[in-house]
């Protein structure tokens, strides 16, 4: 079995618009509709999260936060938090297996 890691970042969900599409969102999925492309989007096309808006790997990458790290006895990642853009203020590793 192996294991895989990512990150992701968040912006805060404490945010007035936050709250209003995450009612919409939960509006529409106890009424069985598809979301408006402007809900989807928002939340990164992902169920919300209570931490706030997911911020993807790949952006992470893009911006030049976070990097694939190795030395001949580990790997992971390295994340330089001076990069972050500005409004993400939570980082969250995750594993699969």
């Amino acid at each position: 079995m192996s294991m895989s890691t990512h990150c992701v970042g968040f912006k805060p969900s404490i945010s007035d618009k936050w709250k209003k599409m995450k009612a919409a969102w939960d509006a529409c999925y106890e009424a069985g509709v598809k979301l408006p492309d402007e809900v989807d989007s928002f939340f990164e096309f992902d169920q919300p999260d209570e931490a706030g808006v997911g911020v993807s790997q790949e952006i992470l990458v893009d911006c030049g936060a976070l990097s694939d790290w190795e030395n001949e006895d580990a790997n992971g990642f390295e994340l330089d938090v001076s990069k972050l853009p500005e409004d993400v203020t939570t980082i969250r590793f995750c594993n699969s297996f």
